[in-house]
Parts: structure tokens; sequence; C-alpha cells
């Protein structure tokens, strides 16, 4: 079902090249690591070790810059920050060759780190910058693994419609950011990672974002998804497998607050205890073997608002829509997914509100406030 734009690439060989480099680097560090107090604005061009905290005064001139291939810069431990406060360009490190940044703090930034290549970042803490991790331009890669962005303006951002690659978080952890990640022409894997109290998780602008093992809890907003009539920018597939979506105030953003993907897929996800309901509009979906329980609202879905609306199609399977406020699962008029062995019990409003989706059978509804099901049978 996988639909990728002309221009995204996908998982890139080199990412995996890179991780296999870094091992081995990490087994030979003895011989190959320079162990020095570098200096602002100095250019790596070899393996380096950081032997103290480097302090840099807010200039346009990185504090460090790689700039050949297979460098690794271990930050030792220690702290790459700004000294001071207040407006500026100022950038904590720029990659320029693929290369690898791992166990430290960058802190303080505009721009904490800057690529334009395919680049790891592992155990590497980014705090209170403007953006944490910024794609410059053009195409590469960013593996990043076991890390921490906390407190920036916004965890990872691009250049506007300028850069295309994969994004391949794993193991990390996004907290208390404005925007934890924003996706523009990116196809994005996140795994085993956990996305909390941000003000906005995930603005999906554009490209595919696919979600698994992973949290998103006490957010303001989970996602901002909107569709371009044009078909131009928009957020193509958005996936959500084994994951967690819980006491978040509102899935959408107070100005747009429905989520407007191409494809949507959850599979084997609670969704529990959220400010409100998920309002969903997609041409092809695929919702499996997920729990909605206690929400102030259930899901609803329709077509996207295309100028030509095409029918909402796709299964929604085996769900199980328990004690929300409102109805447990509502298509609206147009609609045509679907439904089968849902069962829905203990909401306020209808089990299903569907009178134009497709029965698929097997579905079950009790003790809904409003009444069991319209458009399908339900058993009780």
């Amino acid at each position: 079902m996988r639909r990728i734009r002309d221009g995204i690439v996908t998982w890139p060989l080199a990412l995996l090249l890179l991780a296999a480099t870094t091992a081995k680097a990490t087994t030979q560090e003895t011989e190959d690591f320079e162990s020095r107090a570098v200096r602002c604005g100095d250019v790596l061009t070899r393996s380096t070790r950081l032997t103290r905290d480097l302090v840099c005064a807010g200039t346009p001139i990185p504090a460090l810059r790689i700039a050949a291939p297979g460098v690794v810069l271990d930050l030792g431990g220690h702290t790459v920050r700004r000294a001071g406060s207040g407006p500026g360009e100022t950038v904590g490190i720029d990659a320029r060759s693929d290369s690898t940044v791992r166990n430290g703090t960058i802190q303080g930034f505009n721009r904490g780190y800057t690529y334009d290549a395919t680049v790891h970042l592992h155990q590497v803490a980014f705090v209170g910058n403007g953006t944490a991790i910024y794609h410059a331009n053009g195409s590469g890669g960013l593996l990043l693994t076991d890390s921490r962005v906390s407190g920036n303006s916004q965890g990872f951002g691009s250049e506007f419609d300028a850069t295309v690659g994969a994004i391949d978080i794993r193991g990390s952890r996004f907290t208390g950011n404005g925007l934890g990640l924003y996706v523009d022409y990116h196809d994005t894997r996140i795994s085993g990672s956990a996305f909390t109290s941000n003000e906005m998780a995930l603005f999906c602008y554009s490209g595919n974002v696919h979600i698994r093992s992973s949290t998103f809890t006490e957010n303001a907003s989970v996602a901002k998804l909107t569709w371009d009539n044009g078909r131009f920018d928009n957020c193509y597939e958005l996936v959500f497998e084994n994951s967690i979506l819980a006491n978040n105030t509102a899935f959408g953003t107070p100005e747009d607050p429905e989520w407007q993907a191409f494809d949507f897929q959850m599979r084997d996800t609670w969704v529990m205890n959220n400010g409100e309901g998920l309002r969903l509009a997609a041409q092809t979906l695929d919702l499996r073997d997920t729990l909605w329980w206690d929400n102030e609202g259930g899901l609803t879905l329709s077509n996207l608002p295309d100028f030509e609306p095409v029918p909402q199609e796709g299964p929604v399977h085996n769900n199980h829509f328990m004690m929300n406020r409102g109805d447990g699962l509502r298509v609206l008029p147009g609609g045509t997914p679907t439904l089968s062995n849902n069962v829905c019990q203990d909401n306020s409003g209808w089990g299903i509100h569907a009178p134009t989706a497709i029965d698929g059978g097997g579905n079950v509804a009790r003790r809904n406030g409003a009444g069991g099901c319209v458009g399908v049978t339900c058993a009780p």
C-alpha cells in the first residue's frame, strides 16, 4: 500500500553502511581518535574526541564543522554550548560530509546541528536550541539513535521545499519542544521512541511517516496534517503500528483539528484518555486491532476535502471502541470503508453511526447511550 512521491528516497543503504562504519570506529577508537581540546571554529577532517566542554560566542561561524567523510566526533560526555543569549544565526555543529556525532550535549544555538549529507547522531542530547537538528539542503539521510531532544523550539526541521531524504529515529525522546518533528519531502521511520509534553509532536507537511512501537503522551497536539487540493504538498502516508497515544490534549491543532492524509494506517495500537476524539480524512485507510478507550470522543472518518471527493475506502477491522464520549465510530456520509468485527461498548453516543459504510459483518454493540448501530448490523 506504500505510496511514495517522486523525489522522496526510501531507506538509503548509506544509513546502514554508516551505522556499520560507526560500530567499526568504536572498536578501533584507540588508534583512530585524536583526543584534544578543540577550539571554536575548528574544521574537523579526522575523528576527534573532546576532552572538555566547548563554549563559543554566538557568531555565524559554526562552533565545529565536519568537513571529511567518515569522521566520528565523540563529544566525550561534554557539551558544545553557545555563550550568551539573544537572536542570531548561530550553529553548533555543521556536518558537510557523511559522519557521526555521539556521546554529549549540544545546547543553546539557533541551530544545534546542521547537515546536508548522510549522518548518524548517537546518544546526543539537544537542549534549548532554536532548531535542534536541521537538514540544510539537498538530499541526505539522518539516523538518530538513543538521543534526547528537549526544550527546543523545534526538534527537527529542514529548509522549506529544498530537502529530500530519509529520517530514521530509533530509541530517542522528544520532550518539551515547541514542535517535535517537521517532515517535508522525507521518508520517515520512527521506532521505539517517545514524544512527550510537546506543543505539537509531529507536523507532516509532506512525505511519509511510519511509526512503530512508540508513544505519544501528554502533548498539546499530536500532529498537524492538512490536505492541499493541488496534491502537491501533502502527508501521503501516516502509519501507527504497535504504539500508544494517551493523555494528549488534542490530536490536531486548534486551527486544523482534523487529520488529513492520503493514506492512513493504524494497527495494534492503544488510543486512550485523550482530550478529544480523532477526526480523520483519508482516501484509503487500514485500521485494525486497535483499542479506543475513554477518550473525550471516538473516531470520525470522512473523505478528503478534494475538489472532487473520492469516497474513502479500506478495512476498519477488529477494533474496540469503549467508554468514549460521543459515538464510538462515526463515518460521515459519502465514506465507504468496510466495517467488520468491531466491538463498541459503553460509549455515550452511538456504537457505530455509518450510513454509507460497507457492512463486513461481525460488528458488536453493547450499552451505548444513543443506540447500537446505524448503517451496519451489530449483534448485541
